[in-house]
């Protein structure tokens, strides 16, 4: 059991932690209620305006907030703001979640792949810190966030964003079906037997009923829509800040952690990411001087925790298994069988498309703590080791993880939680309906980060080491 417990990375953890800490307080404030106000407020009730500004503040937000969490507060208020607009929040939700995992990939804090990536103690002795991680990343996901809006206007043109029934009616419709099924399986042979069935078509006639009413009073409205100013009053009274001055302490603690995560590499500080986290969060529970404990460490994704440790438990003994050797085996042989000159480039390639279909398909958190190994070892390899330098194998890594995961709806977890959440509120998309859109804007994504390595390390310019 000592053994195993020298197996979990334990800065991670604390990041993830710390992290998870100060934003289930800053959920508190109502900060992300107003914001998507404002956004409304912003937009005038143009559609597609609000679009842009929702998917360009669930990117940005998730480079510096874990982006699940930035979804699971998000969601709910999309799904209100397109009520008010009228339209589907199917696709809304589906192109904010998609821009959310595409900002996640700017910052080593920003999705969990990354925070392996940068927490592994053989990248950290290769001098990749918070600071270059971030720059590298960030000017590829700027290209990358310009080509997905492009083409997310591209695809939209030819998708439906105006709603059709409301949550209301959709459930009064299926509950009617559902009462309906169970009294034609009613073979009446019996008077008791009658009796229910009567009673079933009863519930059956009462819903039908009320469903006639809703679908009036909804076409009685809408001969009175409301303007955009009026939506705004009446949004303006719902979402607002609930606590301004716990938002301004958060807000500072959150602004010192990011400042430290970016110098902590210095010779002069001698914090780890984990300990920056932990100490954010702890000096954030102090000043917020909250009574309720209970309710902010349930908000803390305990699971996930618990799974990040499992996970790095399983991965280790894999690599005593030799899997990890094996694999990295594979790889080198491939890349060996191409002339020196274009090692680089054929490993560039292999490992971000490798990444991404593959992080499509499965979830792109044990994806990258299988592949964090087999890099390092390709860069240690005697024969590959002038060749292939260890920093453009993590970007392509980082790249093709977490852009990967916008491949499917099981790509990622932040697409799991949208689309929970979603359901919940009577939005229900399928894995289709997301591939429809994802898998297209995981490929253009991926390919302009793609082209973006090759620029900065397969060419003569090569600046970007």
């Amino acid at each position: 059991m000592e053994v195993v417990m020298t197996w979990l990375d334990y800065e991670t953890l604390a990041l993830l932690w710390g992290m998870m800490t100060i934003v289930a307080i800053f959920s508190e404030t109502g900060f992300f209620d107003w914001c998507a106000l404002m956004s409304y407020k912003i937009a005038k009730g143009r559609m597609w305006v609000l679009i842009t500004i929702l998917c360009m503040f669930s990117g940005i937000v998730s480079a510096f907030l874990d982006n699940v969490t930035t979804i699971l507060l998000l969601t709910p208020v999309t799904i209100r703001l397109c009520e008010v607009l009228d339209l589907d929040p199917k696709y809304v939700l589906i192109a904010e979640v998609l821009f959310s995992n595409i900002g996640g990939t700017a910052t080593a804090i920003g999705d969990p792949p990354n925070v392996i990536i940068v927490s592994n103690a053989d990248i950290a002795e290769a001098g990749i810190d918070f600071t270059e991680f971030t720059i590298h990343m960030m000017i590829g996901i700027v290209f990358c966030m310009a080509a997905g809006y492009g083409l997310l206007r591209l695809m939209y043109r030819s998708i439906s964003l105006k709603s059709l029934d409301p949550p209301e009616i959709q459930r009064l419709r299926h509950e009617t079906e559902i009462w309906r099924q169970a009294a034609s399986r009613i073979m009446v042979t019996t008077n008791e037997e009658n009796t229910v069935k009567m009673l079933l078509l009863q519930k059956v006639y009462g819903l039908e009923s009320e469903l006639r009413n809703k679908i009036y009073e909804r076409k009685h409205a809408q001969q009175k829509i409301m303007n955009w100013e009026e939506n705004l009053e009446y949004l303006e009274d719902k979402y607002k800040i609930t606590d301004p001055i716990l938002l301004g302490k958060s807000g500072f603690v959150l602004t010192i952690a990011i400042i430290l995560f970016f110098i902590h590499s210095l010779d002069n500080v001698y914090l780890d990411l984990g300990w920056i986290a932990i100490i954010a969060a702890m000096a954030l529970l102090v000043l917020s001087d909250i009574n309720d404990m209970e309710s902010i460490m349930h908000r803390v994704e305990w699971a996930t925790l618990i799974f990040f440790a499992a996970l790095f438990v399983l991965m280790e003994g894999l690599t005593e298994l030799g899997l990890i050797d094996f694999i990295g085996n594979v790889v080198a042989d491939l890349i060996r069988g191409v002339p020196e000159e274009s090692q680089l480039t054929v490993a560039i390639i292999l490992i971000l498309w490798v990444s991404a279909i593959a992080s499509s398909f499965i979830d792109n958190i044990p994806f990258t703590t299988a592949m964090v190994p087999v890099i390092v070892n390709l860069a240690e390899d005697p024969e590959l080791k002038d060749s292939l330098p260890l920093k453009p194998m993590v970007w392509a890594l980082a790249f093709g993880a977490c852009l990967g995961g916008n491949g499917t709806l099981i790509g990622a977890s932040a697409n799991v939680v949208c689309a929970g959440i979603a359901e919940q509120h009577g939005y229900r998309f399928t894995f289709y309906e997301f591939f429809r859109v994802g898998f297209p804007m995981m490929l253009v994504t991926t390919a302009v980060a793609m082209i973006y390595l090759l620029i900065c390390h397969s060419t003569p310019i090569a600046w970007n080491y």
